[in-house]
């Protein structure tokens, strides 16, 4: 049986002092004016936590791997936003190659049409985790209900289709809102975000990208790519694939390897 499910003190913190400044514009009516600059300033700081995709706020996020012996010297390879059938097998042979391995939030629908590759992805080694069915743009003003359903669904595919349940979630974005935790504490998840980000989908530049990844880096780096929505290069090269070969020579050269995210599981 799972522990019960403990709210970020954030949470708490926030229901207390709705009820102080209740209680305050009650008994002082000449201080509502405060009170109620008080608790939108209390919303914007919970919106700013979901919208902050590192952000600890709103509940456990892994923005960087745990310390323990399996992610000493060890950096994630994070791919989201797959599997894209004119991506996704290039970038398998490039991990191939460098011998290194991934961990791919795929999107349920994704999932759905392109099986045999998802299949792949587990064959060759790597890890493929949970980034919601419909991969929504209006995931972070999801309800509790809406948001587990999506979740849901793409964690029965996902299990069916490898036969591996996933055990990491990532929201579209990284964006989110106060009910993911406790969601993600029902069905089992552990939400995951990043260390750094390399913005290939916004640049095909595999310069610039590799410059945002390695940049500081080192042991219990959590790093975001993506094979789906990936910009090319002007060779017309998936920028993903220009970068890996890149990437890992840094990390040789910093004795670092790579390891999926449930290998940092306790």
């Amino acid at each position: 049986m799972s522990a019960r499910w403990r709210p970020a003190p954030a949470l708490p913190a926030s229901l207390l002092l709705h009820g102080v400044a209740a209680g305050a514009a009650l008994w002082q009516p000449a201080w509502w004016p405060w009170a109620a600059s008080a608790v939108v300033a209390n919303h914007a700081a919970l919106v700013g936590g979901g919208l902050w995709p590192r952000s600890q706020w709103l509940g456990v996020n892994w923005a960087r791997l745990p310390a323990g012996e399996a992610t000493h010297q060890a950096i994630a390879l994070t791919i989201d936003d797959g599997p894209d059938p004119a991506v996704t097998p290039q970038v398998l042979d490039v991990l191939d190659a460098l011998g290194a391995r991934a961990t791919f939030f795929c999107i349920g629908h994704r999932a759905q049409t392109h099986a045999a590759l998802c299949r792949d992805i587990v064959r060759r080694g790597h890890r493929v985790e949970n980034h919601g069915f419909s991969h929504s743009h209006a995931f972070s003003v999801f309800g509790p209900s809406r948001m587990r359903d999506d979740i849901l669904a793409a964690q029965h595919m996902l299990s069916d289709i490898t036969g591996q349940a996933p055990r990491f979630f990532r929201p579209t974005a990284g964006l989110r809102n106060p009910w993911l935790d406790p969601v993600l504490h029902e069905l089992g998840l552990t939400l995951a975000s990043w260390t750094r980000r390399g913005f290939d989908t916004r640049t095909g530049d595999a310069a610039t990208v590799h410059r945002r990844l390695t940049r500081g880096l080192q042991g219990g780096d959590i790093l975001l790519l993506h094979d789906g929505h990936a910009r090319q290069t002007a060779q017309g090269t998936p920028v993903l694939n220009a970068v890996l070969p890149l990437l890992m020579a840094d990390a040789h050269r910093l004795g670092l390897r790579t390891v999926t995210l449930a290998q940092c599981l306790p």
